[in-house]
């Protein structure tokens, strides 16, 4: 990046030569985005209409074999690495309310989770980046992926090709803890790994009067769900970072009959790859011994989903920079539990992923869920001065 188109983006920000029209069109992205979510994979209008706003400013799309989402790309005037920007465009089976003039139109369907404003955020990166093409060093490739709530949606674009010749990704997520013009960095493990399981206890039914003439179900699995907690406090390391949910309990259909099965079913979220491989053998070591010790037979069942959002510190500093010269503040990520698929990028290509403020009114996944707009520039410039910036620095940062 030259000393002079750093020094412009630097005091401008969103300056382009229709600067007052891109921000309008960022907030009407966003509110028409809002206004029509869409669930996993049934994101067809969202996809159309992203690609329409694409196609008039010229961007060119990729032709990947996806149902939904939209692959695009811009090619800088100079040679450089190729990176990936991802936005999420699914939403949630939430009823909005939030009062808003722009709600969500389709009943029972929400953006509670702000991937309208990861959409908007990038479509402006787009179209920063389209103006600055002449000082862009090496290419910019769109991810628009599908289904981030269904957890596999990533896996799923990935299967596509998607991330053939790219060199590195860069993701997000809005943060409605943080103010306006702050943005999360930090090196390594950011959100959880995400897996679950399913555990069916078989005893023998009968008489709730007669207890003793049963395998009762449900003394076997309550037992079940105290001694996994032990897990975490008596079999893990301290400096391990590990939480087992057990999140539904389903025995039974009436007041007087011990039933013959219960059913537990819940997460396990950890930090570390190195606890994510014990924790399944320890919970069925556990749940099989108490099974035996009560008389009853037990399933247990174990589906790996996410690895944990893992951040490469090549690019921290980088990141930092990018987000001080935009005069942005800095604040160290703080880790959550919950996942994110962008980790499926992370196991085949370095790639980072941080918090941009938004202020928002409540937490994800609420159904008042909303937060500022003035947030969407912040995001668009933050994304397009860093594909700027690593372009330019990509062989002093490369390993």
């Amino acid at each position: 990046m030259t000393e002079e188109s750093n020094k412009e983006l630097k005091d401008n920000g969103l300056k382009s030569s229709h600067s007052l029209d891109l921000k309008q069109k960022l907030v009407y992205y966003y509110r028409e985005l809002h206004k029509y979510p869409e669930l996993s994979f049934k994101e067809f209008k969202t996809t159309q209409a992203i690609r329409q706003w694409l196609e008039e400013e010229g961007i060119d799309i990729l032709d990947f074999p996806l149902n939904v989402g939209v692959i695009a790309e811009i090619r800088g005037n100079l040679p450089g690495p190729t990176l990936a920007l991802r936005a999420d465009i699914d939403a949630l089976p939430i009823q909005e309310d939030s009062g808003i003039d722009y709600a969500s139109q389709n009943e029972g369907v929400m953006h509670a989770c702000g991937h309208d404003f990861h959409m908007a955020s990038i479509l402006g990166a787009a179209l920063l980046l389209k103006e600055h093409r002449a000082e862009l060093k090496g290419t910019v490739r769109f991810i628009f992926q599908p289904g981030e709530e269904a957890t596999n949606g990533a896996q799923v674009t990935i299967e596509t090709g998607v991330l053939e010749g790219v060199d590195a990704i860069f993701g997000f997520h809005n943060k409605p803890d943080l103010p306006v013009g702050t943005v999360g960095i930090k090196s390594g493990a950011l959100m959880a790994s995400v897996d679950r399981f399913e555990i069916e206890v078989i005893g023998v039914g009968g008489h709730a009067g007669i207890p003793h003439n049963v395998i009762d179900p449900i003394v076997t699995a309550s037992q079940i769900v105290t001694t996994l907690q032990t897990i975490v406090s008596r079999n893990l390391s301290p400096f391990s970072n590990v939480v087992i949910s057990v999140t539904r309990f389903q025995a039974g259909n009436t007041w007087n009959v011990i039933p013959e099965r219960a059913v537990l079913e819940g997460t396990v979220r950890t930090f570390q790859e190195e606890a994510r491989a014990l924790v399944p053998e320890l919970m069925k070591r556990a749940v099989e011994g108490i099974a035996a010790a009560y008389g009853a037979k037990v399933s247990f069942r174990w589906f790996p989903s996410l690895p944990c959002v893992d951040n490469d510190p090549q690019f921290t500093s980088l990141l930092k920079e990018t987000a001080e010269e935009l005069g942005y503040k800095v604040v160290e990520a703080e880790p959550i539990p919950g996942g994110e698929d962008f980790a499926a990028y992370q196991k085949i290509i370095p790639g980072y992923f941080v918090w941009i403020g938004v202020e928002g009114t409540k937490e994800w996944h609420h159904p008042q869920y909303n937060l500022k707009e003035e947030a969407l520039s912040v995001g668009a410039n933050y994304f397009a001065h860093l594909a700027l910036k690593i372009g330019a620095e990509w062989p002093k940062n490369k390993k």
